[in-house]
């Protein structure tokens, strides 16, 4: 598993565990957790928690962009796990300057996919597809444009998922 994608399902988690409980336990105090129980060599230098701090800051309006983009799923309505890979994706698609967009989906779905239900990579796409669409191209040009060490880890966290989907095919 590509490290940034751990570190995303390790967010995934913290957020889930942080809704499951009303959004009333301390969410540094579940990241922790959750890095001792799943993780605990793993150092991501700080990713999971920008991932987590980043959406917990911007809860609301990541949560006004879900409303808007998922009309018809009430936010409460929308599944646990669902939700928070919703929220992770939104923050690195909208809020982040460090995620191309395209990035942000595929591994949102990718999450997804692992850890949702049949349909939830569908949904998932379906949303964030649309908050794509929806930006400017000034907006998508800009968020294209990531800094050389960033670029670096996507490429390789692209070149490892791409060799983990054809390990997957070939094993089928």
């Amino acid at each position: 598993m590509a490290n940034r994608h751990l570190s995303r399902t390790i967010a995934m988690q913290t957020l889930f565990v942080w809704d499951f409980n009303n959004q009333k336990k301390d969410i540094k105090e579940i990241v922790q957790e959750n890095f001792s129980n799943f993780a605990p060599d793993f150092d991501d230098g700080g990713f999971v928690e920008e991932l987590v701090s980043g959406v917990f800051n911007n809860i609301k309006a990541i949560d006004d962009y879900i409303r808007k983009y998922a009309p018809e799923w009430p936010i409460d309505q929308i599944t646990i796990i669902d939700r928070n890979v919703l929220r992770l994706g939104v923050y690195e698609l909208v809020f982040s300057e460090k995620m191309p967009p395209k990035v942000a989906i595929n591994e949102a779905i990718e999450v997804a996919k692992n850890f949702g239900g049949d349909s939830s990579g569908k949904f998932i796409n379906g949303v964030l597809g649309s908050i794509y669409n929806n930006m400017s191209e000034e907006e998508k040009a800009k968020k294209e444009i990531v800094s050389p060490k960033v670029k670096k880890e996507n490429d390789l966290e692209k070149d490892e998922n791409d060799s983990h989907k054809k390990n997957k095919q070939n094993n089928q």
